[in-house]
């Protein structure tokens, strides 16, 4: 009885490093012309901003290109495992290995060793590289591309909830007591969640409680009446506390990061459904090019020459591009609190795994 998982060393070798070569010209080859795409369509707006020139083209490529990377990584994975099992396939290197006496997984548990191993480092690029490149580019993007002063603490486009009501602000900038909003709007909502009134003014300061409102202008929706005021104090429950929770990116955050944030919004009694969902899924997420190999491993087996080659190749496609729509979806589901965080995060992967597992066992083993 056969017991071991890998062929031979030779082998292992042999399939790894065909492997992960053309894991590394398809990621080249995506994130190259991917990037060409971004860039046409961002130039015009990076270059808008005053004194910018190639120097920043450069920077914005930089940031970008870690995010491209981490995101199409699976694809690459899941295009090189086609790419590779189909020359197989065709060279008849399979029918040798099935005729050496090797299962359809030992041909593929090499595959699937550099799938895991990818997914590692992958999971480690995310954490150290892709992180800190994404809350930068974002800071970047929320300035117009203008210069940013490192550590500035300026945020833009802040939308906070108080209950019912909501306060938005264009930028945020100081902590504590030393809140300062710019461009401030408040809209004062109903019992039954209708807009009762908007509150545009040009600043607004801690009040302890409260948040003082400058040169106000009031419109009165159910008397369709303007007024102005020198202040208003809003928003009498939403604390400084609060705002320092509602800058929390699950994108701009490491693993362990991500989990302190989690822990204080808990503490602040907030909704974490969200954040549990992403915090999860910088795990799963990584993970899913661990089963390019096995959704793709439909193209190893069967003749070449029955025909049914490139069929096999698109049904292996078909699989791969298929998790990953049902893996967004799953994720999209769990932030809007239709799923459990958990089950958005990993259903996707286990039923995939499954499916894999099914189509190899029945058609090959």
């Amino acid at each position: 009885m056969q017991l071991d998982f890998f062929p031979s060393r030779s082998l292992t070798l042999y399939l790894a490093k065909m492997f992960i070569a053309r894991i590394i010209a398809m990621l080249a080859v995506l994130v190259l012309v991917l990037m060409a795409l971004d860039l046409l369509s961002r130039t015009g707006d990076i270059l808008a901003a005053p004194s910018n020139g190639q120097s920043e083209l450069l920077t914005y490529i930089g940031l970008r290109v870690p995010q491209l990377i981490a995101r199409f990584l699976p694809y690459s994975v899941l295009l090189a495992t086609l790419i590779t099992l189909v020359t197989l396939n065709q060279n008849s290197e399979v029918v040798a290995m099935k005729a050496a006496g090797l299962s359809a997984h030992q041909v593929l548990a090499p595959l699937l060793l550099t799938a895991a191993l990818v997914s590692a480092v992958n999971f480690a690029f995310n954490e150290r590289v892709v992180t800190r490149a994404t809350a930068t580019l974002k800071a970047w993007e929320n300035n117009d591309y203008g210069p940013v002063p490192e550590d500035s603490g300026i945020r833009t486009n802040v939308y906070l909830t108080d209950g019912a009501n909501i306060l938005t602000a264009n930028t945020l900038t100081g902590t504590g007591d030393e809140t300062l909003m710019e461009e401030v709007t408040w809209y004062s909502r109903d019992p039954q969640g209708m807009l009762s009134e908007q509150l545009r003014a040009d600043r607004a300061t801690y009040a302890a409680p409260g948040w003082k409102l400058e040169n106000v202008e009031r419109f009165d929706v159910s008397a369709a009446d303007t007024s102005t005021s020198d202040t208003v104090i809003i928003g009498e429950g939403l604390t400084t506390a609060q705002i320092e929770l509602e800058s929390v990116d699950p994108e701009g955050q490491s693993f362990f990061e991500l989990w302190r944030s989690i822990e204080a919004y808990e503490a602040a009694g907030r909704r974490t459904t969200e954040l549990r969902a992403k915090w999860w899924h910088k795990i799963s997420g990584p993970l899913s090019a661990f089963l390019m190999p096995l959704l793709g491993a439909v193209a190893a087996f069967g003749l070449a020459r029955s025909g049914q080659l490139f069929v096999r190749a698109i049904i292996g496609m078909a699989l791969g591009f298929a998790y990953f729509v049902v893996d967004n979806a799953a994720l999209a589901m769990g932030s809007f609190g239709g799923y459990p965080p958990f089950l958005a995060a990993w259903a996707p992967f286990f039923l995939f795994l499954l499916i894999g597992e099914t189509v190899l066992i029945r058609t090959e083993e």
